[in-house]
């Protein structure tokens, strides 16, 4: 019994221990089955923040595609921005430049206008005093002053007739009008917003053009006041446009851009009444305008030198004499007529105002024509809008225009009527 109870005792112990060892193994395993998961829990992709990974790798993508050379020609950014609003304020400043010059100028038409007058008729006055003096020493002074007086009178006629105030007047009030509208302009690009580099070369392109087309000095790049030829005034950039390949456009759709064909006949027809009434009526009326003023420009010398002459003779004996005393008082009255009616009634200026119209109507001309130009619609302007600024321009409704569009594709050249309501 004895040798019994220790063989079960010694089978006990090793079966406990058999159990309780594959237990403990049983349990390491499953200590180690459960600890692996927690350990690759730890290190999990999920754990690394891969979406910010992504995020970020998006975002440096972008800004790479923002820093590309197309959008660095093209893109928006806060140095576009500033580079408008410099511009901008270019431009004010060329206003007020303008306004205040052209106002110089207006006082120096009037002033020399009334000096040379004032001049002109006290010499004559004086020649016709000496002229009917017993002579001697009064009669002598009274020559040499009246001499003297037109010899400053001619001087002073030849340069103001050289310098046209009153045109140099209409210049600067047409470069304020201009830069006021393209001050406008850019203030409307700042409003829309996204405005491009593309946008900000052209504003500065037409600042510069308006700046040579209006200059401020008088000294070496003057206009000239008296050209061979009366051509319309530019003061646009020339538009240079990319040559694209023919866009698959149907002529008979009528929402393409705005465009249709019915809509491209009708700005080529008011293309052609532009050309042949209003921009030809203007080069007419301007040469004629050139033609008085060069007339007018070179009498008013020639007759206060002649009275200069007329008054220096003044006394003479004989027939000589009484010639000499008409034209040294009558010279000096023509001359003061003749200038009354070239700087008081501001023929010069009036050239210009004619130049100036005819170059309105030569830059729609362009601008309908560039737009018509272009094959693909797409890159044209929108029509509907494009159609509404020509009918502003022109001072007519849509209505009135199509008819205007209507009537030049009837009669053609033998149209009677002008193509603008406004001027």
């Amino acid at each position: 019994m004895a040798t019994l109870k220790a063989s079960s005792l010694i089978l006990n112990s090793s079966v406990s221990s058999s159990v309780s060892s594959s237990n403990y193994k049983r349990g390491l395993i499953t200590k180690a089955t459960i600890n692996i998961p927690r350990r690759v829990a730890n290190i999990s992709l999920p754990g690394l923040r891969t979406g910010g990974f992504v995020e970020e790798l998006q975002f440096q993508k972008s800004a790479e595609k923002q820093l590309s050379p197309n959008n660095v020609n093209n893109g928006s950014g806060p140095t576009v921005m500033a580079k408008l609003y410099a511009i901008l304020e270019a431009v004010a400043d060329r206003v007020e430049m303008h306004k205040n010059i052209g106002d110089q100028r207006t006082n120096w038409n009037s002033l020399l206008l009334t000096s040379i007058n004032s001049l002109t008729l006290a010499a004559a006055t004086m020649a016709g005093i000496a002229a009917i003096s017993a002579g001697g020493g009064p009669a002598a002074a009274l020559k040499l002053s009246s001499t003297v007086m037109y010899v400053a009178a001619t001087g002073m006629l030849s340069i103001v007739n050289k310098i046209q105030p009153s045109q140099l007047a209409e210049e600067q009030r047409s470069a304020t009008r201009l830069f006021k509208q393209l001050q406008n302009q850019i203030q409307t690009l700042i409003s829309i917003g996204n405005p491009r580099n593309v946008d900000v070369k052209e504003m500065m392109e037409k600042v510069l053009a308006l700046d040579k087309a209006y200059p401020l000095p008088l000294l070496g790049v003057m206009l000239e006041k008296f050209p061979t030829n009366v051509e319309p005034a530019v003061w646009w950039p020339e538009e240079i446009r990319r040559k694209s390949p023919k866009g698959n456009y149907n002529k008979g759709y009528n929402n393409y851009n705005g465009w249709n064909g019915k809509l491209e006949k009708e700005m080529r027809e008011i293309v052609k009444v532009i050309g042949i009434k209003d921009k030809e009526d203007y080069l007419r009326l301007g040469a004629k305008a050139l033609k008085l003023n060069k007339f007018l420009a070179i009498s008013g010398p020639v007759l206060t030198g002649l009275a200069a002459v007329g008054a220096a003779m003044v006394g003479s004996p004989s027939h000589v004499g009484d010639l000499a005393a008409v034209l040294g008082v009558a010279g000096g009255a023509l001359a003061s007529v003749v200038n009354t009616l070239e700087h008081g009634w501001q023929v010069g200026m009036v050239f210009e105002m004619y130049r100036s119209n005819a170059g309105f109507f030569k830059m729609m001309e362009e601008s309908i024509e560039g737009n018509l130009r272009e094959e693909e619609p797409e890159r044209r302007e929108n029509g509907e809008v494009f159609e509404v600024k020509v009918g502003l321009q022109l001072g007519r409704s849509l209505s009135q225009l199509r008819d205007l569009a209507a009537a030049s594709s009837t009669k053609g050249k033998d149209i009677d009527e002008f193509a603008s309501k406004l001027f």
